[in-house]
């Protein structure tokens, strides 16, 4: 991964956090070089906000705006340190969202969608991203013919392995995108995405910005991330930092087959 560049944003709540950016991205070029050693898949940071009471939304399906404007620049210059960005398709039916580097200088990374039926929308403006073509991880549930039509707008579609709930098999997309070359990836979401790679035990690295909000909404968690005979996860070398008013907390995920 890229470093920290101290010239983006000069005088802004980001560029002003600059210590603590760089020593972040250089934790995370110290995992990415470690797990490159140990495993070929690639590096995946888990990345999202959240209320004090855990929720990450107010309702299901309803577009839900928590960070600060500094915690978001925060997300948008790790989305730049990261070759590949990924989300469930619930997060695009929902927010319709860009997935680029906007708030500060840096190169897109890929846009990934776990999509396991291809509900993918005709409309979606993943579809005119500027200079990343989509990549769609479906399975054998998609229609022959969304396929072809979601080829012919610009996206590009892999058909993988189901896991036992139907939905794309977490250890075969990241082989997938290993195959393709890429060695990083920002996890953003939703809720099932994000439940299901902290099961897996597929996450290297926490940004969990947490916000001084009571929700009361959709739990980022519905469910244990253990087997009942295990302790749940634990993340190493915990590190917080204030940030616009929020408070973010980072380190590298650990606890029993991490």
């Amino acid at each position: 991964m890229r470093l920290f560049d101290a010239r983006e944003r000069d005088g802004s709540a980001t560029a002003q956090s600059a210590a603590f950016l760089r020593a972040l991205f250089d934790r995370l070029a110290d995992a990415d070089r470690d797990v490159g050693r140990r495993r070929i898949r690639p590096f995946v940071t888990l990345s999202y906000a959240q209320s004090i009471d855990g929720s990450i939304a107010a309702r299901p399906s309803r577009s839900f705006a928590l960070s600060s404007g500094p915690s978001f620049d925060m997300t948008h210059l790790l989305r730049s340190r990261h070759d590949a960005l990924l989300v469930g398709i619930n997060t695009v039916l929902t927010d319709d969202p860009r997935l680029t580097v906007r708030r500060c200088a840096g190169d897109n990374p890929r846009p990934v969608v776990l999509d396991s039926r291809l509900r993918f929308p005709m409309d979606a403006r993943l579809l005119a991203h500027p200079d990343r073509r989509v990549l769609l991880l479906t399975t054998g549930l998609a229609a022959v013919g969304s396929i072809n039509r979601l080829e012919a707008m610009g996206a590009s579609v892999r058909v993988l392995p189901q896991d036992e709930s139907g939905r794309v098999d977490l250890a075969a997309a990241l082989q997938c995108l290993a195959d393709m070359g890429i060695r990083s990836l920002m996890v953003e979401g939703g809720a099932s995405v994000i439940g299901s790679f902290l099961r897996a035990r597929l996450v290297d690295y926490c940004v969990i910005t947490v916000v001084p909000r009571l929700i009361g909404g959709v739990k980022v968690l519905d469910g244990p991330c253990s087997p009942d005979d295990l302790p749940g996860l634990s993340i190493d070398g915990c590190g917080y930092e204030p940030l616009g008013g929020d408070l973010i907390i980072h380190g590298a995920l650990g606890g029993p087959g991490a």
